[in-house]
């Protein structure tokens, strides 16, 4: 409950700050939407040349990609560590972090939060219902209930994979380009992974597992038999890579001795 209470005390004072400039809510959730209306566009000139694309057709695509932008909204919101290296280890900061009485993750991921970037899946959610309209999807009584829980395990996934990144800090302090590396690695699993060759679906399933972001946990409100059992393990997978992110940051914390003088 301690922990509960700080989360909300940061949330109330994060709103009160970004209340005092509005327009730039306004301005970042423009340019979000402008960003997912390109993607979208990306994918209308696709299939504009072609009925299906290794199966799949264009709303069951679209349907992919706005279920996607869910998880990636709310890991967008509380998961900012792209800048881990530079601002906490390189200038320090992270001592001031240690200081305090609750966990250190815990504290770096309120510090950074960006709720604006939720208003995300609000465009996920009017994505997914165009396509479910389109493709009369049938929706039982269980499915909202599904659908958190593929969401959270695909946030802990995003978020465990990103945690275990920043980690590398802990023992090479040098600044890397592997964060922009792996965004650009995490848009592979938009996409249905049977369009990609062996390696990179075995990739994207068990090593980078962001296939369980978007097409498994989609796959299953499409009714693609084939990928039930792993629309089923997208929060086993969230769970298991976070676990495994927060034990290499225990670790890493242990190795920290300061930012020096």
């Amino acid at each position: 409950m301690f922990y509960v209470k700080i989360f909300f005390q940061y949330m109330s004072q994060y709103i009160k700050t970004r209340l005092q400039y509005r327009t730039d809510i306004f301005v970042e959730f423009f340019s979000d939407l402008l960003s997912q209306a390109i993607n979208l566009i990306f994918i209308l000139v696709v299939f504009g040349h072609t009925q299906f694309l290794n199966g799949w057709n264009r709303d069951e695509i679209i349907f992919i990609y706005g279920f996607f932008l869910v998880p990636f909204a709310v890991f967008s919101a509380f998961f900012n560590i792209w800048d881990f290296n530079e601002r906490y280890i390189v200038k320090g900061e992270l001592d001031r972090i240690l200081t305090r009485p609750i966990h250190s993750l815990f504290q770096i991921i309120l510090e950074r939060m960006e709720l604006e970037a939720l208003l995300g899946a609000i465009t996920g959610l009017a994505v997914m219902l165009y396509a479910g309209l389109h493709l009369h999807i049938n929706v039982e009584w269980y499915d909202p209930l599904l659908f958190i829980f593929f969401v959270i395990g695909g946030v802990l996934i995003y978020g465990g994979i990103f945690i275990m990144l920043a980690c590398i800090s802990f023992w090479a302090d040098a600044r890397t380009s592997l964060m922009p590396m792996m965004y650009n690695i995490s848009n592979y699993g938009r996409y249905p992974v049977n369009i990609y060759n062996h390696i990179i679906r075995f990739v994207l399933t068990w090593i980078l597992p962001f296939a369980f972001v978007g097409v498994y946990p989609a796959a299953f409100f499409l009714e693609k038999q084939e990928w039930f059992w792993y629309s089923f393990l997208t929060p086993v997978m969230g769970i298991i890579f976070f676990t495994i992110s927060v034990i290499l940051w225990n670790q890493g914390i242990k190795r920290y001795r300061g930012a020096g003088n």
